[in-house]
């Protein structure tokens, strides 16, 4: 997906936001630990609304007594809830998970789908999630849209929008394709060391000469043209 009306101008502005990105998070990569797919599908969806430190501290057992989704799915929501407790919304996720555990059983051999359609039809996976589990479980191209990349393209004008969805329609438009995937983790290790919701560390900021949060003339020049 390319975005045919971008000017030369621009195109180079955001190929020097990603150059910097790049420079600065050399080593970015996924939060959550995992060793295979299924991990990490199960991992992201205990992620909503949670660190990935702490999904991080809950997995390992969770994953060493029910390894695959065939284990899993013969657990009850009760049985898994002590596993997850600390994660939050606990009981949703639980009933989620053993939903979607079984899915995978019947309709795909215990394997989880590298498709991103097949992965929205299950219980407790959204877009987002579906979108980490291809990029990194399956090495596919794309952008996973959490919070941090919906504040932090938005605050450097990678994109001008509203809601998370046409964010990342944004988002595919502007970077290249085959960027798609660092680009997310680049922008997550941003908002989550530097360009935090709350006191950002614009002194320490790398990205200030592009940031249109602190040059608004700039931002309000190329926001219509964005939304358009």
């Amino acid at each position: 997906m390319a975005n045919k009306k971008m000017s030369a101008k621009e195109r180079a502005r955001i190929d020097a936001i990603l150059q910097a990105l790049a420079q600065a998070y050399p080593d970015a990569k996924p939060g959550l630990d995992f060793t295979n797919a299924f991990e990490l599908l199960i991992a992201t969806i205990l992620s909503a609304q949670c660190t990935d430190k702490q999904v991080n501290k809950v997995t390992p057992k969770l994953f060493a007594d029910y390894p695959d989704a065939r284990a899993m799915a013969k657990l009850t929501p009760e049985e898994l809830a002590p596993y997850i407790r600390s994660c939050g919304f606990y009981a949703t996720k639980a009933k989620n998970i053993v939903m979607t555990c079984n899915i995978l059983v019947d309709q795909y051999d215990g394997q989880v789908p590298a498709d991103l359609e097949l992965l929205q039809k299950l219980p407790g996976v959204g877009r987002k999630t579906a979108n980490v589990v291809c990029s990194n479980a399956f090495g596919m191209d794309a952008i996973a849209v959490d919070t941090h990349v919906f504040r932090v393209s938005n605050r450097l004008g990678l994109a001008h929008a509203k809601n998370v969805e046409k964010t990342e329609e944004q988002l595919m438009e502007n970077i290249p394709k085959d960027k798609w995937s660092i680009a997310h983790h680049w922008l997550i290790w941003h908002g989550r060391r530097i360009c935090s919701a709350r006191n950002p560390k614009c002194a320490e900021c790398p990205l200030v000469p592009w940031c249109e949060t602190m040059h608004p003339q700039r931002a309000k020049k190329t926001a219509k043209a964005k939304e358009a």
